[in-house]
């Protein structure tokens, strides 16, 4: 079942013969059909498309101008599934701190890092209750405002029991997390003593705050998929599992018959093929492939991002779509999709797509294919509301040998050793 089309949003412009002071051009962008074009924003959105050099004169000329000869543009991609109140804490002695400026300073840190490798949207998931309480959420809802006209963060209120008479205070917190800012409801069901409850109680109060749902599963009870989907068919904005590695270790029959009846209930899931995060006990990744074949949306996301979950975890979202394409078999395009266009879905934002009308959250990466980005992406300019938000410039260079001079390779400076 193929995602709808994206259409281009109503687009607004300065009045005729008059510039944009925040007006950008991108000069001679590549795109993935071999087009090599330029592309103007203005009003945080992508104005007109042309030819190379078509757009460098008239009325509507932009002062700003980036070269982008030798880049592939792409559209942004999104983080659907981080943690930013435990991101950069696996080299800490002792526990995680959740001191209310640790918190916010991981989470700030962690969302400009995923923001330099191209991520314009990111949903972090956030513990509520224990010793937690509502603290790491307040955190992560003050990184969320510094980090406005950069990055869109939005929080998860992720509780631990909802069940029983533990779960009242639970749910309390959950409710309170609502209040102050969290804008989908999540959780772990499988860590609860009575999972469909668990499930039941997200669902029903996501259904009275008009919230999506995005559960931490690892998805290996077929009965229990069953239930929720279910329960969770026709409910919007709509629900998200991950990272549903145990869908992975069942029997072939029966992962098809769950993917199917996820796929008829509307539910995502959201992969992460760079490692686990803290809301699961396993690790694995989804059978993207099978998901994808019964229609089920699927969307790549990053987890854990050196925490003790992944101490080595890089928030890439170019690297779980290489890991998509090299590992699970998926095309450069379906791969990039999934890190893109899906996870952008699952976030509930607009598609995007090179063209006039459409949001300008671009990302330029060195290249002339997406497979040679997906690859070797190492410079990167990463475009939000139409501004530049961050560059990464990677610059390689060989010692001097008749090998790199005969392949023209870029050669060290002369006072370098050779």
């Amino acid at each position: 079942m193929p995602d709808s089309q994206p259409q281009p949003p109503h687009s607004s412009s300065s009045p005729p013969g008059q510039s944009d002071p925040a007006a950008l051009l991108l000069c001679g962008a590549r795109l993935t059909d071999g087009r090599t074009v330029d592309v103007r924003l203005g009003n945080g959105r992508i104005e007109a498309v042309g030819t190379a050099g078509s757009l460098s004169s008239g009325t509507r000329a932009c002062g700003a101008r980036v070269d982008l000869t030798g880049y592939l543009l792409l559209p942004a991609p999104a983080e659907p599934h981080a943690h930013g109140d435990t991101a950069l804490s696996a080299d800490t002695d002792g526990p995680v701190s959740y001191d209310p400026q640790d918190v916010q300073r991981r989470a700030t840190e962690a969302a400009l890092l995923q923001l330099g490798h191209g991520a314009t949207a990111l949903r972090t998931h956030v513990r509520v209750g224990d010793v937690q309480g509502l603290g790491a959420l307040s955190a992560v809802l003050r990184a969320r405002r510094s980090l406005r006209g950069l990055t869109e963060l939005t929080a998860v209120a992720v509780p631990r029991l909802l069940t029983g008479v533990a779960g009242a205070d639970g749910l309390a917190m959950l409710r309170d997390a609502l209040k102050m800012g969290a804008s989908v409801v999540g959780g772990c069901p499988d860590l609860d003593p009575d999972p469909t409850g668990y499930v039941e109680a997200v669902l029903e109060l996501a259904s009275e705050h008009g919230c999506p749902v995005d559960l931490h599963t690892d998805a290996d009870d077929p009965a229990r998929l069953s239930r929720l989907a279910a329960m969770a068919g026709g409910l919007r904005p709509g629900v998200t599992l991950g990272p549903c590695g145990g869908l992975g270790r069942l029997p072939s029959d029966a992962a098809a018959r769950t993917a199917d009846q996820l796929a008829a209930a509307g539910v995502s899931v959201v992969c992460l093929p760079q490692g686990g995060c803290g809301g699961v006990e396993r690790r694995g990744t989804a059978p993207v492939r099978l998901l994808r074949a019964a229609g089920v949306r699927v969307a790549a996301g990053s987890g854990a991002l050196r925490d003790v979950s992944n101490p080595v975890g890089r928030g890439d979202p170019l690297e779980a779509a290489y890991l998509l394409a090299s590992r699970y078999g998926l095309g450069a395009e379906a791969a990039y999709d999934a890190v893109s266009s899906a996870a952008r879905t699952v976030l509930g934002l607009p598609g995007i797509r090179v063209e006039a009308g459409f949001p300008a959250d671009l990302l330029a990466v060195r290249g002339d294919r997406l497979s040679g980005a997906l690859s070797l992406a190492y410079s990167r300019i990463v475009v939000h509301r139409g501004r530049v938000v961050a560059r990464t410039s990677a610059v390689r260079e060989y010692c001097n040998s008749a090998a790199a001079v005969e392949l023209g390779l870029p050669r060290q400076g002369r006072g370098e050793v050779s």
